[in-house]
């Protein structure tokens, strides 16, 4: 595959696995971007489309972060959330718990 093929196909890959809060997909394509670079730069000097390429991904892997660091502070807050009201949720639980020694058929 031509590398600015490869650069295409590895921007889409993060673009849509992104889009669609993909979170494993996303994992697995920024974990391979290391390796697949190095192979893709082995093969000698990039052009000027492989460069505007590159910088098509780097604005993808940009948004990728970005992406992943608001849903981290979402998490973040409902985490806080949850244990701001563990007490609440604990209560919840048990009230609505089954009484197993009176509902024995």
């Amino acid at each position: 595959m031509p590398r600015r093929a490869a650069l295409d196909a590895l921007t889409a890959a993060l673009a849509s696995a992104g889009a669609a809060r993909d979170w494993v997909a996303l994992d697995r394509a920024v974990g391979a971007l290391s390796a697949q670079l190095r192979v893709l730069a082995a093969s000698g000097p990039w052009s000027p489309a492989e460069k505007r390429a590159l910088e098509a991904l780097r604005a993808q892997h940009d948004k990728a972060a970005e992406l992943c660091a608001a849903e981290l502070e979402l998490l973040g807050a409902q985490m806080h959330e949850m244990h701001a009201n563990k007490a609440g949720f604990i209560a919840y639980a048990l009230d609505n718990e089954p009484d197993t020694e009176r509902n024995q058929a």
